[in-house]
């Protein structure tokens, strides 16, 4: 390789190097211009509760996909499904991470691995449904449990989370009927 290939080589590489750190920085500011949007709507998060009874659905295990924003529409009693685009950023609400989900009388726990766990009061449930896609995660089939509940903002989410056992998803879907 002569010097001038070498030169153009090591220029070219500087400005594609250049150009990736650019993007990224355009990302992350785009992510947390967001999550300042978010804050007022989104708020505090429902606290832990001390004590709950008996799990009603056992712990199944999966991957937290994320949380949007409730896409109400118009009408809040003719919701359409899931904003799925409209990731909720707030806090390390915006993170995937490995989870364990379980039903309580009380509510239901997300502990999430390497995020805190997030506690779903019984009374801000509004829905439990399954959906092809949530956060930006898309399935070829009906394997995200999509869980629509109301923040103490009252703002409504819709929190998802894939099992690893598809299978265990009906237990989800059909208590929720009873």
């Amino acid at each position: 390789m002569n010097t001038g290939t070498l030169v153009t080589s090591l220029i070219m590489a500087a400005l594609i190097a250049l150009l990736i750190a650019f993007l990224i920085r355009r990302m992350m500011k785009g992510w947390l211009h967001r999550a300042q949007r978010q804050v007022e709507s989104i708020g505090t998060l429902p606290p832990m509760p001390d004590t709950v009874g008996p799990a009603l659905i056992p712990a199944m295990k999966g991957l937290y996909v994320g949380s949007t924003i409730a896409d109400l529409g118009v009408d809040a009693a003719a919701s359409s499904g899931p904003s799925w685009l409209d990731r909720v950023v707030v806090g390390d609400l915006g993170f995937r991470s490995k989870a364990v989900l379980t039903r309580y009388p009380e509510g239901i726990m997300l502990q999430r691995t390497g995020a805190t766990p997030i506690w779903i009061p019984d009374e801000s449930i509004k829905t439990i449904r399954t959906e092809r896609a949530i956060a930006g995660k898309a399935l070829t089939h009906e394997g995200i449990l999509a869980i629509r509940w109301t923040l103490p903002s009252g703002t409504q989410i819709d929190t998802g989370f894939r099992g690893d056992d598809r299978r265990e998803l009906a237990n989800w879907t059909t208590e929720e009927a009873a």
